[in-house]
């Protein structure tokens, strides 16, 4: 839906290295923008709050009610962000401009009385110790979260990628404004910051969907109508954000490796920072998964079943065929090859970063392991994208359960083994997910023109 291909095509005609560097540099910024602005703009809060929000509890609860409000926001419409974006572009190739809006109102309707009327239970019930303008704040954080979440799905959707990144840059610039502004109120004012910098991003993306997008009707629920949606897409979504969160739960909640900081919210301190740095070292492997995937494989891929719907000869289908498992199996190389050297430039400067940031070496042996199972994510992510080409969606659903389950299971066992086994638990689900998944994809690919053929 994206068309993201399109726009790296344009860059890599250029057949220069100046133009290679500049898909790369677009494709990075592209994929991991977003979530780099989100991780540093958090740190800057808590770094700039240090000293004036006394006592430093109150840094924590803002850094870890924040890291709940992003987490459960993603796992809730991880329901709705992948059947959406689907649905949306089903009605783009029907010339149905004018259901965009409705629908996207219609959803957020749903999402937020739902999503948002749990949160204020909970508010209400499981903070009784805290002000009510931080219960307050809860309900609107993570109201509005789930708005942008849906939100970048449209704006993705109309190719506004780079807008996605400004008001990404512009949002997270009055977080941490407004946060620096608010920080004598503590912790609330921090929360306050957080949330009043997400509203403006959130509003920025509306404005833009709006423009591009007019309709004379403002809300709609058509996505409910299950004749045009794909259920296992709801489950793909889900349970692909259970699968990536599920872990650090287990660690926040085991009283072993968590501790209680504000409220019935937990975290651990020997589990959560190295996966906060790890997340930073995937951005060439996000670049190389964008440019590859998007562009030699689609391209090719477009050229196998045009082949196919126009009847070209059986020697072209074999041959288009050929390049398109070619670019598959190199595409996913590249990308495994770019994450691992970049893992290996960590592990060498990791102790030296550390050591100057003023953290403990003990650390290490986590944050080598999470950024193995961060560069391990980028080719689920790889995985997933191809076989959602080949229109495997069943398949999708159960590997997403497998990692889900298996990241539980493995982790439990790192509970037991103690703590040098720490991290260990997703590291190997996502392994045992990708080994099923790259067996199950080969078999696909090796049928391709008879399940084509087959199937029409």
């Amino acid at each position: 839906m994206a068309g993201i291909g399109f726009e790296l095509r344009k860059l890599l005609k250029k057949k220069s290295y100046t133009g290679l560097l500049q898909t790369y540099a677009y494709a990075g910024v592209i994929s991991s923008g977003p979530w780099v602005l989100s991780i540093v703009g958090i740190l800057i809060v808590g770094l700039f709050s240090i000293g004036v929000v006394t006592p430093n509890i109150l840094i924590s609860q803002f850094q870890v009610t924040v890291t709940y409000l992003i987490s459960l926001s993603l796992i809730y419409t991880g329901l709705a962000q992948l059947v959406f974006t689907r649905f949306i572009a089903d009605r783009l190739f029907e010339d149905g401009d004018h259901l965009v809006i409705p629908t996207l109102n219609g959803l957020l309707l749903i999402v937020i009385l739902f999503g948002g009327g749990l949160v204020a239970l909970a508010a209400l019930f499981l903070f009784p110790e805290e002000s009510a303008l931080y219960r307050l704040l809860l309900v609107v954080g993570f109201s509005t979260l789930c708005g942008v979440w849906l939100a970048s799905i449209l704006l993705s959707g109309i190719k506004q990628y780079m807008q996605i990144v400004w008001l990404f840059a512009i949002g997270y610039s009055i977080v941490v404004g407004a946060s620096f502004a608010l920080r004598s109120f503590g912790a609330e004012g921090l929360l306050m910051g957080f949330v009043l910098g997400h509203i403006v991003l959130l509003a920025g993306m509306f404005f833009q969907i709006y423009r591009s997008y007019p309709s004379n009707q403002f809300v709609g629920f058509a996505l409910f109508d299950r004749s045009k949606t794909y259920q296992s897409l709801i489950w793909t979504g889900f349970l692909f954000n259970l699968g990536l969160w599920v872990d650090k739960y287990m660690f926040w909640f085991n009283p072993d490796t968590g501790q209680q900081v504000i409220g019935p919210l937990h975290a651990s301190v020997i589990y959560d920072f190295p996966i906060f740095l790890a997340y930073l070292a995937i951005i060439p492997g996000m670049a190389v998964f964008l440019v590859r995937i998007e562009t030699d494989f689609a391209e090719y891929y477009d050229r196998f079943f045009t082949a196919v719907r126009e009847g070209a000869n059986l020697e072209y289908i074999e041959r288009m065929r050929n390049e398109m498992v070619l670019s598959v199996r190199k595409g996913l190389f590249d990308i495994a090859k770019i994450q691992a050297i970049f893992t290996l430039v960590t592990f060498i400067f990791a102790p030296s970063f550390l050591a100057w940031i003023g953290i403990s070496l003990l650390y290490l042996p986590l944050l080598y392991i999470d950024v193995l199972s961060a560069g391990l994510q980028v080719m689920l992510l790889g995985l997933i994208n191809i076989m959602f080409y080949l229109d495997e969606r069943k398949v999708v659903v159960w590997l997403m359960t497998l990692f889900v389950v298996s990241n539980i299971v493995f982790t439990l066992i790192t509970f037991y083994l103690g703590v040098s086994f720490f991290g260990y638990g997703i590291a190997m689900a996502l392994i045992l997910t990708l080994v099923l998944g790259f067996i199950i994809l080969n078999h696909k690919l090796e049928r391709l023109e008879f399940d084509t053929f087959m199937m029409q």
